[in-house]
């Protein structure tokens, strides 16, 4: 398609698409402006583009990497800062570790977004580039031992957690200013993947790294960070629209507040809590997310009345970024905590019972997952260059239909399954993925005006980032909820038949699934972890190697974890149906037209009937 034609496709959508609303959110916008940019503009430069999409692809990889890469290597962190992680009073670190991250980045996206478009993206780009590396070398020369040490690696995950939110905030933004209509499906095909792919590449350097030393899982990012640091400066040149306006503390607050109190409390609900398995009943928990939507609530009062919001609410008007930001987030919502399911499925279970010990799991298990990302990195450039042709539309439905089926064909596979299977349908989820996600990026960055190309990629971030932590909180509890109706008597029938002390094995049997669930994630045999030292020394030998072996605990819980992966992942497969559903209503092939926006009164337009875009 032309790049003369597709900019005027503007407020209409082939192939039945709606847009009701759709050059509302330009009205009224400031004149264009330049920051940052240095005499002898690239924006007329084929080449720049290239430049743009190497330099945030990286941002976007590195930043991903860090986001599992921990995941992987928290037994080696643990034992380096000398701390036993399955200790009961260490279990808040644990999950701060792991989860930090992700909650600040889903948190300050959106404001980071709208500072790049009120300031300029190239130079918040920037900013997160330097934050990240700061807060990586500090991770790396972490001084302290023990709880002062998980307490200084939490608040350096989150330093790196504001670094990344500047990156993930802005990276699209700059790359939708850079590339031209017809070509940023391409463009988003490279760059997301590169998100997809950071994901579990980071499991496989992670597993490596900390064999070696520890220290080197925050390090690696040091020498990657400063090259794209002073890339960045030295080449990326600020194209886009500068809005400016004034900072919207109301909506920073109530949004901030409001969105880390429902994640806070979401990652508190699946710690056991007064006896129970979990902890959703916990008051804390309660109010942590009763107050977060309360705050929630209060933030889009506020965006309705305030002159100048940290986002356009207006922009859910258009059918192309509403419908392509709720299949992303049910897209991420139903993929997010999988990954985590998918990881203990294998450490937990199937690595030991084919003679893998527990050390060695976590490394292993970020092997065998490889196809998953094998998928996306093959179909997501493909898909994202078709998608700038035809529309986001097909593929993202597409996507997630087959994301579906590879869901449907894991509930099938026995808890020991043939892994040819198992990973012909890590494939498929992977082609899934990569069919969805580019085009639907493209999709809602095509849809927005220049002007609020920062706060949209923001809000798209935001969503994506918060439906991971939420999925980790569901699919965890899911999958405990599955665990609790019959492990505990599987377990206790299995311990006393292996001369373990009925009391006991009655006391073991009752600890909530969430520590066995633990201690498989971390590469712990849970048995070794769980019964007490004094109990197996007193066993018979023979019967102490048996309960310690690498087969007994998997083996043992084989058929209650079924149960609790079929829960999984029946709601894995209803959440790509929905998604499904939400990318074919977006319509056709959408792309905001920014001169029809200047020739608009300042006053919304009415809903008009779509209209053929119009064809070379």
């Amino acid at each position: 398609m032309a790049e003369s034609n597709t900019e005027r496709v503007g407020a209409v959508t082939a192939a039945g698409g709606s847009t009701a609303g759709g050059g509302l959110a330009a009205a009224g916008g400031s004149p264009a402006g330049k920051v940052g940019g240095r005499p002898g503009s690239r924006k007329h430069d084929p080449n720049y583009k290239w430049v743009a999409l190497s330099n945030t692809t990286l941002g976007v990889l590195m930043s991903a990497i860090d986001g599992s890469i921990v995941i992987i290597s928290l037994p080696a962190i643990f034992n380096g800062i000398k701390l036993n992680p399955l200790d009961p009073g260490s279990t808040s670190y644990l999950l701060w570790i792991m989860m930090g991250y992700l909650l600040v980045t889903a948190v300050l996206v959106v404001a980071f977004g709208r500072l790049g478009d009120m300031f300029g993206r190239v130079r918040m780009y920037n900013a997160g580039f330097v934050i990240f590396t700061v807060g990586s070398l500090l991770l790396a020369l972490t001084p302290f031992t023990g709880p002062a040490g998980a307490i200084w690696i939490i608040g350096m995950r989150l330093v790196q957690g504001v670094g990344g939110a500047f990156l993930f905030a802005n990276s699209q933004a700059i790359l939708t200013d850079a590339f031209p209509p017809e070509q940023r499906g391409l463009a988003f095909g490279v760059n997301g993947i590169s998100f997809l792919a950071g994901q579990f590449v980071g499991l496989v350097v992670g597993g490596i790294l900390a064999a070696i030393n520890w220290r080197l899982v925050f390090f690696v990012s040091v020498p990657v960070g400063l090259v794209g640091t002073i890339w960045a400066y030295m080449r990326l040149e600020e194209l886009g629209t500068v809005t400016h306006a004034k900072i919207d503390w109301p909506g920073n607050l109530t949004f901030a507040v409001g969105l880390t109190a429902l994640l806070i409390g979401i990652t508190y609900g699946i710690q056991p809590y007064g006896g129970q398995t979990m902890g959703w009943t916990n008051p804390f928990v309660i109010g942590m997310i009763g107050g977060g939507l309360a705050m929630l609530l209060l933030f889009v009062w506020v965006e309705r009345h305030v002159a100048e919001p940290l986002f356009d609410l207006g922009l859910f008007r258009i059918r192309a970024f509403a419908a392509g930001n709720l299949a992303g987030f049910l897209s991420a919502l139903g993929r997010g905590g999988l990954s985590f399911v998918l990881v203990i499925w294998l450490q937990g279970i199937w690595l030991p019972l084919h003679g893998y010990d527990y050390a060695d799991t976590p490394l292993w298990a970020g092997i065998y997952m490889l196809p998953l990302t094998l998928g996306s990195l093959i179909f997501g450039p493909v898909s994202g260059f078709l998608s700038d042709r035809f529309g986001a539309r097909p593929f993202a439905t597409g996507g997630m239909l087959i994301a579906t089926v590879s869901f449907l064909g894991l509930i099938l596979l026995p808890v020991n399954f043939p892994y040819w299977a198992f990973g012909g349908l890590l494939l498929v989820s992977g082609i899934g993925g990569g069919l969805f996600f580019s085009p639907n990026m493209a999709g809602i960055m095509n849809s927005v005006p220049a002007r609020q190309r920062g706060a949209a990629a923001g809000m798209r971030a935001t969503f994506q980032n918060s439906a991971t932590v939420v999925s980790i909180g569901v699919f965890f509890s899911l999958m405990i909820a599955g665990l609790s109706n019959s492990l505990p008597g599987t377990l206790e029938r299995g311990l006393t038949a292996h001369a373990v002390p009925p009391a006991t094995a009655a006391q073991i049997s009752h600890l909530p699934p969430v520590a066995s669930l633990f201690a498989a994630l971390l590469g712990f045999n849970p048995m070794a972890s769980l019964l007490p030292a004094q109990v197996l020394h007193a066993l018979p030998a023979s019967q102490a190697a048996i309960l310690t072996s690498k087969e007994f605990f998997p083996g043992l819980i084989s058929a209650p974890f079924g149960q609790g992966l079929a829960i999984v992942f029946v709601a894995a497969a209803l959440m790509a149906v929905v998604a499904a559903w939400a990318s074919w209503i977006r319509g056709g092939l959408y792309i905001h037209d920014e001169s029809a926006a200047e020739r608009r009164p300042v006053q919304a337009p009415p809903a008009t009937e779509p209209r053929e875009a119009t064809k070379p």
